[in-house]
Parts: C-alpha cells; sequence; structure tokens
C-alpha cells in the first residue's frame, strides 16, 4: 500500500478514472467531497461501483465514511456495506474507541452481509480534531482490522482557527509539524501503517516528490491523493529501490545466519536488531506492492 486516491463517490465518471490510476487503494469519499443533498446518490453509487468492481483487479476500495458523530455514518455504512468493500476510512477520529466502535458495526454488517467477522478493514483518520490529535497514543489493541493511520491538517486548521497550515516557505508550521509526528508514532505504538496526507498543490510534481521523499524518510510508507496525476509519483518514491531491498535482504540473512549476534558487520558497516527490524518491515513493504 503506496497510493490511496480519493474519489468523490457521486461521480461514475471520476470512479472509473480512479480505477485506471494505478492507486494501490482507491478511498471512495461520501464525506467531504460530496455535499449534503448529494449524500443519497453517492452511497448508491458507491454500493453499485463496489458491487461492479470489487474483485475486478487488484486495487483495494475503501469507503470514506461521514465521522461517527455526523448522524449519517450508519446510512453509509447502511448503503455500501452489502456490497463489502474492502475497507472503511473513518474520519475525525477521537481515539482508538472510536476505531472500536466502528468495528462493533462492522461486526453486525458482515453477519448481515455473510461475510466473514473481521474481513472489512479500517484506516483511521486521527489528527482532524484537538482531542483526536492529542489521542494519538490510544489506538493500540483498538481493533485487528486497523491497517493504518493517517492525518490531515484542513479539518484541523479549522477546529483550532489557523489561518494557514504551512508558512511562507511552504513547511507546515509548528501545530501541524507536531500533528504529523504524532501520527507516526501513534502508528508505531499500534504496530500498523503510517500514511501521509495529502499534498493539494496537484499540479505541482516536484512539490509532491519533495514531500514523499520526506515522508518516507521519516518513516510513513504510504501517501493519500486527491488526484489521479499524483499516483505515479507517489507510487515511484513509496516502492523501496532495488538498493534499499539488496541492503535489507543482507541483514536479514546475516542474522538468520547468526541468530545469537546482537550486532553484524557487513560490507564494511556495524548492523544491530534495530536494523534487522527496519531491514524486515522493509521487504513487508516489498510484498505488499
Amino acid at each position: 500500500m503506496r497510493s490511496l486516491l480519493f474519489v468523490p463517490g457521486d461521480s461514475e465518471k471520476k470512479l472509473e478514472k480512479g480505477l485506471a490510476s494505478g492507486a494501490d487503494v482507491l478511498l471512495i469519499d461520501l464525506e467531504d467531497s460530496v455535499s449534503a443533498e448529494r449524500k443519497p446518490a453517492a452511497r448508491q453509487i458507491a454500493a453499485d461501483f463496489l458491487k461492479s468492481n470489487r474483485d475486478k483487479n487488484s486495487q483495494r476500495l475503501f469507503v470514506r465514511i461521514n465521522d461517527l458523530a455526523s448522524g449519517l455514518a450508519d446510512a453509509d455504512l447502511e448503503a455500501v456495506m452489502p456490497s463489502l468493500p474492502h475497507g472503511i476510512l473513518l474520519p475525525k477520529s477521537n481515539s482508538g474507541k472510536d476505531v472500536t466502535r466502528l468495528s462493533a458495526k462492522l461486526n453486525v454488517h458482515e453477519a448481515h452481509a455473510g461475510a466473514p467477522e473481521g474481513s472489512t478493514q479500517i484506516l483511521a483518520i486521527i489528527t482532524e480534531t484537538a482531542l483526536g490529535t492529542l489521542s494519538a497514543a490510544s489506538y493500540p489493541d483498538a481493533s485487528a482490522r486497523l491497517i493504518g493511520l493517517t492525518w490531515g491538517a484542513e479539518d484541523l486548521s479549522a477546529v483550532i482557527g489557523a489561518r494557514a497550515v504551512r508558512d511562507d516557505n511552504g513547511r507546515y508550521t509548528d501545530v501541524f509539524r507536531l500533528a504529523r509526528a504524532l501520527t507516526v508514532l501513534g502508528a508505531s505504538a499500534a504496530d500498523t501503517a503510517a500514511i501521509d496526507t495529502v499534498y493539494i498543490n496537484y499540479k505541482d510534481d516536484a512539490g509532491l516528490a519533495r514531500e514523499c521523499a520526506e515522508a518516507e524518510r521519516d518513516g510513513f510508507t504510504a501517501k493519500l491523493a486527491i488526484h489521479p496525476a499524483q499516483v505515479p509519483v507517489i507510487n515511484a518514491v513509496f516502492t523501496p529501490s532495488a538498493e534499499a531491498v539488496a541492503q535489507a535482504q543482507k541483514i536479514i540473512r546475516a542474522f538468520a545466519d547468526d541468530p545469537a549476534a546482537g550486532v553484524i558487520g557487513i560490507d564494511g558497516l556495524m548492523f544491530d536488531r534495530p536494523h534487522l527490524r527496519r531491514a524486515e518491515r522493509l521487504m513487508g513493504r516489498v510484498g505488499a506492492v
């Protein structure tokens, strides 16, 4: 899982384009990109799209429902769960308890649909409220369904009254840098994937590539996208290089050959157990790709 592309749930045309984008995950959106009056139509369009395309290719189809406090989430789930999406993206999650609540709802819908319990995965956006941002450490053991945590700056900026999320140099200001860092730490604590937020200037490939590289450096393994043109850039950056894979394989082999070793020398460099864990995580990403 490298790229996750948002697609408005009320547009058949954009949903079809999403299938051809090369994104690893399509996020069929019933929340921010769909107006209130279009939500009933979007639910039906999303359900039909899922039914027609769920098993046709390797893309995973997730649905971003409305948040649990909106009064709309249950109607979203009622509409789309009979079509068995691969997963649900939960916005405005305030803590791991929200993921647990969503998981309980999914248990019921899976039972009604005749699907195995736990087959629907969960991604959570954890920094769209102040409480959610400060609760990043609450996701361990929230649900076995949880496969990733991600963050967002725009909703948080509205909540706290920030006039901008970036400074004059295009860098996130301190509050949003904190939200980003807490997402990485929260994901690590929950032993799940850390997914970077969207880059809103979809015509700036150089800026997107730079932000992807910084995110990959810091521990993110994937990034949200808002336009199909962003997907190739994201996939390129988050696909481990041949050199990185070869190095990881050397480290794993060396420790396998000497299981009792705490430190091993390879090509003049010293590697210890944290390096082994990092190599194993990278190879896990390769397997997922």
